[in-house]
């Protein structure tokens, strides 16, 4: 069977004393469709996968190494100099437990008694001893490169949760996070067995007021024993309704 409908996953078990690990990205399930996220979490049946995005990957992972090398000088990079960020990479024993998959930052939410985790790209030190989150993000498009469609909504709660989680383990988090946004170029004369990028710095003020909320919702949706209505706004909740009216008239 495959391991996205292994009923043998972790799943969420009722009146468990033991916490129940919740990443950044199942927080974001649940805001995008409670019902998906309860066969997720509650049964462990995963929304299909989606393909990997391998060529962002490899921008993520030269990017670090780039910041790297300026965490290891105490320099700035040369992208926040043109922006006049005042700021350096941050150097820290567990940096690369926080930027680490399934590892990440974690805390421990007592009033739900779920542990919430998430890996970040970067973490810059500014000059008046605070920190901001910084994402790293691919594309390749024509037009001005923000954070205005709809669909980003996603990279802002990504950045809201990364700053909760720090903050909950006593770091001093500027509002202010920046995601690096590296833009394929598309008008070179040839390939040349290589891509180019213009770089961008996006900064962006996030608010996390709204996780707290956020995870009392999700202990109280997973502590029930109702399934949350399809959501007509859900791509997979439309799918099963119309496989299902499908084999309804079918039978």
């Amino acid at each position: 069977m495959s391991e996205y409908y292994n009923l043998a996953k972790k799943i969420y078990i009722k009146k468990s004393s033991q916490p129940f690990e919740i990443s950044r990205s199942k927080i974001d399930l649940f805001l995008n469709c409670p019902r998906c996220f309860y066969f997720d979490r509650r049964f462990g049946v995963m929304r299909p996968p989606g393909y990997p995005f391998a060529l962002n990957s490899a921008v993520d992972a030269l990017l670090k190494k780039e910041f790297d090398i300026h965490r290891a000088h105490g320099t700035q990079h040369p992208l926040m100099e043109k922006y006049r960020i005042d700021a350096v990479p941050f150097p820290h024993l567990d940096l690369e437990k926080w930027r680490t998959n399934f590892t990440g930052m974690r805390f421990l939410h007592p009033p739900t008694n779920m542990i919430v985790f998430g890996a970040i790209d970067d973490i810059w030190q500014n000059k008046d001893g605070s920190f901001s989150i910084v994402d790293y993000k691919a594309t390749s498009k024509a037009g001005e490169i923000n954070l205005d469609a709809d669909w980003q909504i996603g990279y802002k709660r990504q950045m809201e949760i990364y700053q909760w989680l720090f903050r909950q383990n006593g770091y001093k988090i500027s509002s202010t996070g920046y995601f690096v946004y590296c833009n394929g170029k598309k008008d070179a004369k040839a390939f040349d067995g290589k891509l180019e990028f213009d770089v961008y710095l996006l900064p962006y003020v996030g608010n996390d007021v709204w996780v707290e909320g956020a995870l009392r919702d999700i202990k109280k949706c997973l502590d029930s024993d109702i399934v949350p209505p399809a959501s007509s706004e859900c791509d997979f909740c439309q799918y099963r309704k119309y496989i299902k009216e499908t084999l309804d008239k079918k039978n």
